[in-house]
C-alpha cells in the first residue's frame, strides 16, 4: 500500500511517499481503507520534534534520534474492507471515521483500527469532512466538561478559528447552552461569527483582558494567552483551560492553582468511545458542523504541512487519499 513516512525530523520536506507493507485486522480490529485523513498542528510537532516553548528539549528526548512511528496521522475517514476476530460492531463496507491519538498512522492507504476508535460516519458528512472532525471535537468536549460547563455561563475561547477553537466554539454554545465570546485575527472574525459565538474579538484590535469583562471559562486552544494577565478576565472560582501551552505558562498555572480559587486544567485527552458516538448525532442533527479549509492529495502532503504551518487555516486541512 502507499504512505506517506519520513524517516528524520525536520521540515515539511523530510515527509515522503512510498510502498509499505499493508497490515491485516487482530482480534478487536477493522482493516479501513482510508478515504481522507486530517493534517493537525500536533502532526507538525511530530514530524519536526518540535513543540510549544519550554518542551523542545524533552519532545527530542522522548523521540529519540529518529522516528519512532514513521506514518503520520491521527484521524481518518474511511469503509471497512475486512474485520479481525470478536468484532460484532462493523461490517464489511460500513463507512467508518475514527481517532488515533498518538498511535498515529493515518497518511496511508489502509489502517488496522481497533473498534474503540471507530464509529459510523455521520450520515451528513462526506469522508472528507468526516476526517478533520475528531481530534478537535474531542479535545473540546474534554476540556470544556472539566470546567462543569453549564448554561448561561459564560465562555471565552482564544482561538476560536482553529481545529480546536472552531469546536469549542460550537459545543459551548449549542451543547452546553454557554454565552461565548470568540478571539481570532482579522480574517476570520466573519467565520467566527458564523460558528455562532455571541460575540467575536479581533486581538489585532483589541485586547479581551482590557475590556473590563469577566467570564467563567477561560480556553486558550492556542497556547498564546498570558496567564498572569489574563486570569484578571476570569471570575474568582472560573476555570483557566490550556489545550497547549509552554512551560512558562504551564508553571504559572501550577502556581495560580495553589495561590487562588481560581481552577486551571490542562492534560492530554482521555478519549471515550460514547463521545464518538455523542459527536456523530450532534453532527447529523446539525447542531455542530465541520469546516474543511483545503483538500490536498495525500502525495502533496509536504504541501499540506506547509499550509498548516503558515496560521492561515480555517477549519480543517484534509489529505485525501485515492
Amino acid at each position: 500500500m502507499r504512505a506517506v513516512v519520513f524517516e528524520r525530523y525536520g521540515a515539511p520536506e523530510v515527509l515522503f511517499a512510498r510502498e509499505v507493507d499493508k497490515p491485516a485486522p487482530k482480534e478487536g480490529e477493522v482493516l479501513v481503507r482510508i478515504k481522507a485523513t486530517s493534517v493537525t498542528k500536533y502532526d507538525c510537532w511530530v514530524r519536526s520534534a518540535t513543540a510549544p516553548p519550554g518542551f523542545g528539549l524533552l519532545m527530542r528526548l522522548a523521540s529519540g534520534t529518529k522516528p519512532g512511528r514513521t506514518i503520520l496521522g491521527t484521524e481518518l475517514a474511511g469503509e471497512v474492507e475486512s474485520v479481525g476476530d470478536n468484532v460484532v460492531e462493523f461490517r464489511v463496507g460500513d463507512p467508518v471515521y475514527g481517532y488515533l491519538g498518538m498511535s498515529l498512522g493515518a497518511y496511508a492507504e489502509y489502517i488496522c483500527l481497533p473498534v474503540d476508535a471507530g464509529a459510523i460516519r455521520p450520515s451528513t458528512l462526506t469522508f472528507e469532512e468526516a476526517a478533520g472532525v475528531l481530534q478537535g471535537a474531542l479535545t473540546a468536549l474534554f476540556f470544556l466538561r472539566k470546567a462543569e460547563l453549564r448554561p448561561g455561563r459564560k465562555v471565552l475561547v482564544f482561538g476560536a478559528s482553529g481545529g480546536v477553537g472552531s469546536y469549542a466554539v460550537q459545543l459551548a454554545k449549542s451543547y452546553f447552552g454557554a454565552e461565548v465570546t470568540g478571539v481570532c485575527s482579522t480574517g476570520k472574525v466573519e467565520y467566527v461569527k458564523a460558528l455562532g459565538a455571541d460575540r467575536v474579538i479581533d486581538f489585532a484590535r483589541k485586547d479581551f483582558s482590557q475590556d473590563g469583562q469577566t467570564y467563567d471559562v477561560l480556553f486558550d486552544t492556542v497556547g498564546k494567552t498570558s496567564v498572569t494577565r489574563s486570569r484578571m478576565s476570569l471570575k474568582h472560582d472560573g476555570w483557566y483551560l490550556l489545550a497547549t501551552f509552554g512551560l512558562p505558562t504551564l508553571l504559572q498555572a501550577l502556581w495560580l492553582s495553589r495561590t487562588t480559587r481560581q481552577h486551571f486544567a490542562w492534560g492530554a485527552l482521555e478519549e471515550e468511545h460514547d463521545d464518538l458516538v455523542l459527536l456523530k448525532g450532534l453532527l447529523e442533527e446539525g447542531a455542530i458542523r465541520p469546516t474543511v479549509d483545503r483538500c490536498f492529495p495525500l502525495d502533496e502532503a509536504v504541501e499540506a504541512h506547509k499550509y498548516v504551518e503558515s496560521g492561515r487555516k480555517k477549519g480543517s486541512v484534509i489529505l485525501t487519499v485515492t
